[in-house]
């Protein structure tokens, strides 16, 4: 508000207000940075990684992972509760465990910033697991979790699990050369079964791999909510009291 004076024509001056108008402003709202502690998040990923190893050991251990090309699983059918249980089981605990480790050692209390580092420490686990399972350690790590390892260029296609019958002499027998085409026929359809199942048994460790990382991602998680000391429920944040975060 600005006060201005008028002058009249009798020499006498008038004061006046002169409202000014404010400008409109519009509040810009500021947001609130969560810094990731990554020497939590390594820590936590190599926790999830040695874990992953543990349970995929004891599992081949227990027959609970069947390893090799021709352990392949071609209708799931055929998969067995215990083998489905253990898999789903140490897949989620595998992760629990790096997402509580991150969220302790970066020493978290709120819920939101340490389920996000538990989420972190999975990103930079899985591209370990998957560089290990295509090395050849496959067979450490489960069945799900070897499932991720791909064709690497040097190496030649995998060749299918079957005994090519060794050629006979000149001067085999009668009886050895029809056992011989025996053998040669029960190659040949083995060999094209293989084959012919290649394209299920590769949808099915795909599949079974996306499970394993989802449910690593759900155990990692919880994992880093269970580390902030918060209630595990939903509402909790609606009516806990203001606190700084501790990062």
């Amino acid at each position: 508000m600005a006060i201005r004076e008028q002058i009249k024509g009798n020499g006498h001056t008038e004061a006046f207000e002169a409202r000014a108008e404010a400008p409109s402003v519009i509040p810009v709202e500021k947001g609130q940075a969560w810094p990731v502690n990554w020497s939590a998040v390594t820590v936590g990923a190599l926790a999830s990684l040695v874990a992953i190893v543990v349970f995929g050991l004891i599992g081949v251990t227990l027959g609970a992972h069947l390893v090799g090309p021709d352990s392949r699983v071609v209708d799931l059918r055929n998969v067995t509760l215990i083998t489905l249980s253990y898999s789903v089981f140490s897949a989620f605990l595998a992760c629990v465990i790096g997402g509580w480790v991150s969220g302790k050692i970066a020493g978290i209390l709120r819920s939101e910033p340490a389920m996000l580092h538990g989420a972190i420490s999975w990103l930079v686990s899985v591209p370990m697991v998957i560089l290990l399972a295509t090395l050849g350690a496959g067979s450490y790590l489960g069945g799900w979790h070897g499932s991720l390892a791909g064709q690497p260029a040097w190496s030649p296609p995998a060749a299918p699990p079957f005994e090519r019958p060794e050629p006979l002499g000149n001067d085999a027998t009668e009886a050895q050369r029809t056992e011989f085409a025996r053998a040669q026929a029960e190659y040949r359809d083995n060999v094209h079964q293989w084959r012919e199942d290649t394209p299920r048994a590769t949808r099915n460790a795909a599949l079974g791999g996306v499970v394993a990382l989802l449910m690593g991602l759900v155990g990692s998680v919880i994992g880093g909510w269970m580390a902030s000391g918060e209630p595990m429920t939903f509402t909790y944040y609606r009516t806990r009291s203001s606190m700084s975060s501790t990062v």
